[in-house]
């Protein structure tokens, strides 16, 4: 079905994985493609509950495919626009699923490639991961992906690495927040994997959604009286749904809640 990508679905993790091995997962217009069609057919497979974003290879993503560069080079304004709202597209949806999302980085992230950790919920890379954020070497900006960098490192890292093109490390990415964990090897990194899928399928679906909706909805606002109406709005929504009371009943019969298998 598709030709840069791989999807699987273990028990009840979807896995995405970037199968371009011998382009080092550089991003073009199918890999964008399929990626977005990819995450949209994870998120709506009922089996699913959590989703891991992998790659083959030696590279997580090189960041801009050079052949999709040159192709670019000679495009109208329209095409290039075509193309940074695809990637949008993309980035927007990685960050908008409603299940949560893991990136299991197993070597170098660039560019668009450091985007799309950054969009995910979590992640977890091992210790000879390098990033940087490269776009300014060619002359253009990371734009498309700031606003998930900026989340996931702040303006001030995002002055320093966007600006200097530097690498850097997983040791400096965990630093700095683009890594929750950093692990020796990719059997560790399974294994670390592993562990955090465990707790995330402890807990309930719909509040793990609404969770991630409530974080982008008071991110950066006031704590004003907006702001605390509208958080005692979507609890008192949540503790009366069919979920919510399911949980409170399992905690007072001392007895799993029935989303747990």
């Amino acid at each position: 079905m598709y030709q840069s990508i791989l999807t699987e679905v273990d028990d009840s993790i979807g896995i995405l994985t970037l199968n371009k091995a011998e382009r080092h997962n550089a991003i073009d217009e199918l890999l964008i493609s399929e990626i977005t069609g990819g995450l949209l057919e994870l998120e709506a497979d009922t089996r699913v509950r959590a989703i891991v974003l992998s790659s083959t290879g030696k590279s997580f993503c090189a960041g801009a495919d050079l052949n999709w560069i040159k192709r670019a080079a000679n495009h109208t304004s329209q095409e290039n626009l075509r193309d940074a709202r695809s990637l949008a597209l993309l980035m927007t949806t990685l960050n908008e699923l409603s299940k949560p999302t893991i990136a299991r980085v197993q070597g170098p992230a660039y560019g668009g490639g450091v985007g799309l950790i950054a969009a995910c919920d979590i992640a977890v890379g091992t210790y000879d991961a390098q990033f940087a954020l490269t776009e300014v070497k060619l002359g253009i900006l990371p734009a498309v992906i700031s606003p998930y960098v900026l989340a996931a490192i702040g303006e001030r890292y995002c002055r320093r690495y966007m600006l200097s093109a530097e690498r850097f490390s997983a040791a400096e990415a965990y630093r700095i927040g683009l890594l929750h964990e950093i692990v020796p090897g990719e059997e560790q990194l399974d294994e670390a994997i592993a562990e955090i899928m465990d707790s995330l399928l402890k807990n309930g679906p719909n509040a793990q959604a609404e969770c991630k909706a409530l974080i982008r909805a008071v991110s950066g606002q006031p704590i004003d009286e907006s702001t605390v109406e509208e958080t005692a709005q979507r609890i008192t929504r949540i503790r009366s749904s069919p979920e919510g009371k399911e949980g409170l009943a399992a905690i007072l019969e001392k007895r799993k809640p029935n989303w747990i298998g």
